[in-house]
Formats: C-alpha cells, sequence, structure tokens
C-alpha cells in the first residue's frame, strides 16, 4: 500500500465510535460531499442548537475542513457517506475532535500534528475543541430542549 493510499485504510467500523467521536467523522463525510452534503450539515447543526449556534458549528467545520484541505501533510483519504468503514484519517480526525471535546489539548494537539502541517495544528486542534463541544451539545441535549429532529450523530450507536 502507497503512503498516500494509507490514510484510506479502514481501521474499524464507524458504529464502534462514541457519538462525538462518529458525528465528527460523518460531517467530515458531508462537508466532503459537495453543497448538497454541506447544506444537511448546516440544517442538522440549524436544528440542534438554534440559529446562531449552528452557524457558528458550521463556520468552525468549514474552518477545520478548509484547513485539512489546504494544510494536509499529505491528501486526507474518506470513505463514502454511507460506507460503514473508517479509515484511519478519519479516525485521527475522529480521536482528535473527541480529544478536543473532553479536553484533552495535548492529545487534540498531536493527532492535529499527524493531519497538518506543524505550524498549523495548534489552530487545528483549537478549532477542534469547539467543534467538538459543538457536536458533545447536539448528543447530549439538555432536558428542556425537545427534539424535534435526529441530526445525523443520531444515526451511528
Amino acid at each position: 500500500m502507497s503512503a498516500t493510499n494509507r490514510g484510506g485504510a479502514a481501521v474499524g467500523r464507524l458504529a464502534d465510535l462514541a457519538p462525538v467521536e462518529a458525528g465528527a467523522v460523518m460531517y467530515l463525510r458531508l462537508w466532503s460531499d459537495g453543497a448538497h452534503g454541506r447544506d444537511d450539515a448546516a440544517s442538522d447543526f440549524n436544528l440542534a442548537l438554534g440559529t446562531e449556534q449552528g452557524r457558528a458549528a458550521m463556520m468552525t467545520l468549514e474552518q477545520i475542513c478548509m484547513l485539512c484541505a489546504k494544510y494536509s501533510r499529505r491528501p486526507m483519504i474518506r470513505h463514502g457517506l454511507s460506507c460503514s468503514c473508517l479509515g484511519a484519517d478519519e479516525n485521527c480526525f475522529a480521536q482528535m475532535i473527541g480529544a478536543a471535546s473532553d479536553g484533552d489539548r495535548e492529545d487534540a494537539m498531536l493527532m492535529a500534528s499527524l493531519l497538518v502541517r506543524a505550524d498549523y495544528a495548534p489552530s487545528l486542534a483549537v478549532l477542534s475543541e469547539k467543534l467538538g463541544m459543538a457536536l458533545r451539545r447536539m448528543v447530549q441535549p439538555q432536558p428542556y430542549q425537545k427534539a424535534t429532529h435526529r441530526p445525523h450523530t443520531a444515526v451511528v450507536h
């Protein structure tokens, strides 16, 4: 397997990830799927978090994905939207978001440095914390929130 394909190697199943990590992979895939996928992601964020926080979460996802696309150490490999496999790059991305949302900044920074150039890893780690916290709010709704829509993160258990 060449170095450029290593990132796509299946390392697990999406269903085996915790909800925040699975959501991170699903929203990465949606964003990468083009305008329709991005609209779906934005809709999920708005419905689950409200317009203001939803827009902020989508902007953070866009910043993360654009940073990864522009400053990645090598092209990041993603599986298709409906694929149940978890690729190596996707797993690194998921673990970065999960660690950041748990407040494990050093681990998030380590994962970020595997994805992007070292000079952009701190920015990626900070953005990962923002997105991770938004995903955490989506999968752990407050008791007073009435669920009217099941965002993509709720699909994976």
